[in-house]
This record gives C-alpha cells, structure tokens and sequence, in this order.
C-alpha cells in the first residue's frame, strides 16, 4: 500500500514552515557575524544596515589581542573537556549497570536520577555556594567541574541506560559463552556498539559546562579563572568621545562568534553520529 500523493499546497506550506524555522535559528548568528564584521559607528546607523557597509576585522583583532580572553578559552576548554570525560567515564559505567542488569532498587535509582535533571540551577545554588566555601574550592576552576557534574551526570546516565538497554542480549550473552568477564564484555563489544550515545550526550555534556554562566559567575572572582561566557559579560566599557563610557558591543559579538564555532564545528564532524544516538531506540528490532 503507497502513501498518498502530498498536495502541492501542502508540500509548499511545509517549506515555507520549515524555512521560517531556519531562519528563526540562524537569524542570531547571523546578526553577531554581521555586528562583529561592522564598525562601531554603523552599528547603530539609521537607516539599519543588513549588510556591513565597510567591514573590517579590528573586532577580532581586539579580542585576539586580549590576555585574558585567551585565557578564559583556555579556562572554558579545561572545564568544558574535564566535565564531558568524568560524565561519559562514570555515567557509561553506571548505565551499563542500570540498563542490563536486574536488581533491587533499580527502579527507584533511575527515577532519583531523573529527578535530579528537573531542578532549576539557582534552586541549588545556595547549598552549592556553601559547599564550594567549606571544601575551599571558591575561585578555582575544579569547583566548576564539580558542580557543572550535578546536571551532567544525571542526564548521561539516563540517555544512556536507555541506550545500553535497546542493544541485542544475544550479543551480551554471546560474549559470556566466550568466557568474557563483565567487564570485557562492557569495555569491548558494548562500549563501542553504545558510541553513538556517547558521542551524542557527550556533546550536550560539552556544550553544557562550555555555555554555562551561573556557577561561574557565582563561584569564580579571579580574571585569571574566568571562562568565557563570564568574561564576554564582563567585557571592559571603553572610553568615547565626549569622556562617556560604550559598551564595546562589536567586541562582544566577535567573542560570541568566536567560542560558537568550536561548538558548531563538533557538531558538523559528529552528526552522523548525533543522529543515529538521538534515534536510538526508535525503531524495535
């Protein structure tokens, strides 16, 4: 039995919806390439400017030029990788448990794991604040890692479980026969069949720690330990005409554009991979 032939109507309106829904996701994007590539006389020019008019790259150099945003990359890409390895290392461990093994409790573990991914982050921020102060971890980039962990964690182990549970037993059991120990059998052929989630939850971990702005600012003082969305939002005003002080918004748009790319890239090099983890379990064999 073939599927009915789509109208033409029809066919025209999923286009036109789908290129409102492109345009809606890019149009941000677009504007901070097009603020970072514009003078700072012509960002706020009359008529408005779709186009830069004279574009120049001085808002890069700015930003390149800066001490202590490349320091806070370097700060954003130490928390951002510690926190992507801890979360798959512990939480591939723990779902591999949860999702193929039968015991007591199991049950009630998965959904306090669950519950954990509903909590708003400033719900916790008072107790974590103590926390980070009695441990003496205030000001320091491990303190970040520690607490990005408490969101991270729970989400990987739970994407996961339900990954390690859809793959064939056969194969779990195939292994055994073999004389496979547990762990050969995880670290071996399950691991590797389980790469897709990983490299799917591993990325949401990644972008997660990379973007966050409410730990770090909480919990971070020190230029020297800054990240980057704590130092984009604390971008030095600079001196205009007249004595009054500018934000420096074109700076402020090339950084954005800056740490969006190595987000943007990982996804391009990893979306077949993306794909078949987000489709995991869709379809029962």
């Amino acid at each position: 039995m073939t599927d009915a032939k789509v109208s033409p109507t029809k066919r025209t309106l999923f286009y036109v919806v789908l290129a409102l829904i492109l345009v809606y996701i890019l149009f941000p994007f677009y504007w901070a390439i097009r603020s970072a590539l514009s003078p700072d006389a012509d960002l706020f020019a009359t008529p408005l400017q779709w186009f830069p008019a004279h574009p120049t790259w001085t808002h890069f150099t700015n930003v390149f030029s800066d001490s202590t945003f490349l320091t806070s990359l370097w700060n954003s890409t130490i928390v951002a990788v510690s926190v992507t390895v801890i979360s798959l290392v512990i939480g591939a461990s723990a779902s591999y448990a949860l999702g193929r093994f039968q015991f007591f409790g199991r049950t009630p573990v998965l959904y306090i794991i669950l519950s954990m991914t509903m909590f708003p982050q400033v719900a916790v921020l008072g107790s974590l604040f103590n926390f980070v102060l009695k441990f003496h971890m205030f000001d320091h980039l491990y303190s970040l890692v520690l607490t990005y962990l408490i969101f991270t964690l729970p989400f990987t182990v739970w994407v996961l479980t339900s990954f390690f549970r859809s793959l064939p037993r056969e194969l779990e059991e195939a292994a055994y026969v073999d004389g496979a120990s547990p762990f050969q059998t995880f670290w071996r052929i399950m691991l590797p069949l389980a790469l897709p989630g990983l490299v799917t939850t591993g990325l949401l971990a990644f972008i997660g720690a990379w973007n966050e702005f409410l730990f770090a600012v909480s919990f971070i003082q020190s230029p020297d330990e800054r990240t980057v969305p704590l130092q984009i939002f604390d971008f030095v005003p600079q001196t205009a005409v007249g004595g009054s002080f500018q934000t420096p918004w074109g700076d402020m748009m090339a950084a954005t554009v800056i740490v969006t790319i190595p987000l943007v890239a990982l996804t391009l090099i990893f979306q077949r991979l993306i794909l078949a983890g987000l489709t995991a379990g869709a379809v029962k064999g």
